[in-house]
């Protein structure tokens, strides 16, 4: 008994320091919030942490060995560079990526990430780096040459992607054509592709950019077909908190200083060869 009372002031202690610590988490996440200012904590850590989908091919993925590479790492690594800053990749569930961001998990959202309106009203982009478009990727045996042949038939779409909002927001081109009128949700295009392959989807709404890499790199690739779609065209840029200027900032002279040393046109090559259109090179 009196060993437990020795103890008790120190669990106590114990106690009020999680609770001190936890509400210093909490009241830094709501300053975050209601005034944020992010780049002054990355300078100061040395650190900036980037919200990804890791098998988001060629934009960011994970390796066999484990390692994060890919066209948007590149990017970002050459960005950050310019500030001596380091990179890291948060793997995250692409669906919940506005939540990671305003939860202060993640400090930008940066793979493949469709700039539209929707998206704009939750956070800060910053200027267009990569054109990108949607494509229905099928198998030639099911002889879809257009959205018209998809009728009845079943379509799949990444969950949170910019395919699934272009499905909702234009309703006639795709949704009201196929099964049930609503596609099958993935949490990865990977995940999706084997279901193409083994026919259990016979359309795959997709980036352009995503779609030409996967196919172009399967030995059965002559067996794949991609149909152009009628949605609009889409830029692809950083996502970040509403508010966050000064980041946005950092981020767009990083982008346009890769632009105009030859930096980007290097990247570009890299990932895509001559297949790559990026707005910051016609400035």
């Amino acid at each position: 008994m009196q060993k437990a009372l020795k103890k008790a002031p120190f669990i106590v202690a114990i106690f009020l320091l999680v609770i001190v610590l936890s509400g210093c988490r909490f009241e830094s996440r709501h300053k975050l919030e209601t005034n944020p200012d992010t780049w002054s904590i990355i300078s100061k850590q040395k650190k900036v942490v980037i919200g990804l989908d890791d098998s988001f091919v060629p934009m960011g993925f994970e390796t066999k060995s484990g390692k994060i590479v890919g066209y948007d790492v590149d990017l970002a690594k050459a960005v950050f560079k310019q500030y001596g800053i380091k990179v890291d990749f948060q793997p995250i569930d692409w669906s919940m990526n506005v939540t990671e961001l305003r939860n202060g998990t993640i400090d930008l959202i940066w793979n493949g990430f469709s700039m539209n309106p929707e998206r704009a009203k939750k956070v800060t982009f910053s200027e267009p780096y990569l054109t990108n478009k949607q494509v229905l990727v099928t198998k030639k045996k099911n002889h879809i040459y257009n959205f018209a042949d998809m009728t009845g038939k079943v379509a799949g779409v990444q969950a949170g992607s910019a395919g699934a909002m272009d499905i909702d927001s234009k309703p006639k081109l795709l949704k009201d054509r196929i099964k049930d009128h609503s596609p099958i949700l993935y949490d990865s295009f990977t995940e999706a592709f084997i279901d193409l392959n083994s026919n259990r989807i016979q359309g795959l709404l997709i980036d352009s950019i995503y779609a030409g890499y996967y196919i172009g790199h399967q030995k059965n690739r002559a067996t794949y077909r991609s149909v152009p779609s009628q949605f609009p065209k889409e830029q692809y840029g950083v996502g970040m908190r509403k508010g966050d200027t000064e980041l946005k900032h950092k981020v767009d002279a990083g982008l346009n200083r890769l632009a105009k040393n030859g930096q980007l046109a290097k990247i570009n090559q890299k990932w895509f060869g001559t297949n790559a259109y990026s707005p910051l090179m016609t400035k």
